[in-house]
């Protein structure tokens, strides 16, 4: 027996589904999904059409998605039913949070990455400006023009205002070790379904740090147990970079013995011995799943136990 599709990879529901999905799927009728962008810094992704329901994920300024329906909240107002380009998830996000997107030309299309935690938009190019938004790592930009005062140097982007260009990198410049991107997200507050400095869960930080390395990454810790890197045997060589799973749990191994990981035990991004991690999840029933090693460029320095 063929095992269903998974919905939070694919778009179906009984009434409407992807055309892709046609003869895969049973569905009332099938459509083409309309290509749009996330046009605020982040829009959240839902179960359903409503604020108070389970948030999946978040999808940062700049991501292209399909649309495949628009429906109505429990207060009337709009919602999307999406897919994510990147990582394929599927849910519901506010239909303000979107712009539709034209034909894509080379002008039109992202340039630059955000390469810090946050960085802020400004009106102009002018740090003294109050900013009109903040801007999450991974978020996509397309910079159209350069400026400079006194003090910085500026993007100018095509949907408007300015970042500082030292916060972003062009797109292909990928950092060379992805354990450091996720050592800046320390002491975020922990957030399931969250994939930024405003709050992150586990999967969501291995997800963006491998992304800032130039590494696809499934959004689910189950489906990086299965997809990321190679499986290797036991914890007792362990290096940087390596992935610990545990069913539900991901965390990234910043040395031989120590690991990080957005948890609910410390509700934050934290740094603590495996060996604690390893007794405290036992005792809740949860024993180690798999370990992976990535094909990943990590600094040796920051390998150092000290």
């Amino acid at each position: 027996m063929t095992e269903p599709l998974n919905p939070r990879l694919n778009a179906y529901r009984d009434d409407l589904a992807d055309i892709r999905l046609k003869g895969q799927v049973s569905a009332a009728r099938f459509v083409d999904g309309i290509p749009a962008v996330v046009a605020v810094p982040l829009a959240p992704l839902h179960r359903e059409p409503d604020h108070d329901a389970f948030l999946d994920t978040e999808a940062l300024f700049g991501e292209r998605l399909l649309v495949f329906d628009e429906t109505s909240g429990p207060d009337g107002e709009p919602w999307a039913w999406v897919q994510l380009d990147d990582d394929g998830y599927v849910g519901y996000t506010p239909f303000a949070a979107l712009e539709r997107l034209g034909e894509e030309t080379e002008a039109s299309l992202p340039t630059h990455r955000i390469a810090v935690p946050r960085t802020l938009l400004f009106p102009e190019p002018d740090i003294k400006r109050p900013p009109v938004a903040d801007l999450p790592m991974g978020a996509l930009v397309t910079a159209v023009e350069e400026a400079e005062d006194r003090n910085a140097r500026y993007h100018l982007l095509a949907s408007g205002g300015a970042i500082v260009q030292q916060h972003a990198t062009a797109l292909g410049k990928d950092v060379e070790d992805f354990v450091a991107v996720a050592e800046r997200f320390l002491e975020t507050p922990y957030l399931w379904g969250g994939k930024s400095a405003l709050g992150i869960d586990c999967s969501g930080l291995v997800q963006l740090a491998c992304q800032m390395a130039g590494i696809d990454a499934p959004r689910d810790s189950g489906d990086q147990a299965r997809e990321l890197g190679t499986r290797i045997a036991g914890i007792e060589a362990l290096q940087r970079g390596d992935l610990i799973f545990w069913p539900g749990h991901v965390g990234i191994m910043v040395d031989g013995r120590r690991i990080i990981h957005a948890n609910a035990h410390h509700m934050m991004t934290a740094i603590e011995p495996l060996n604690d991690a390893l007794e405290r999840l036992e005792k809740k029933g949860a024993t180690l799943s798999a370990v992976r090693r990535l094909a990943a460029k990590v600094s040796e320095a920051g390998a150092s136990e000290d």
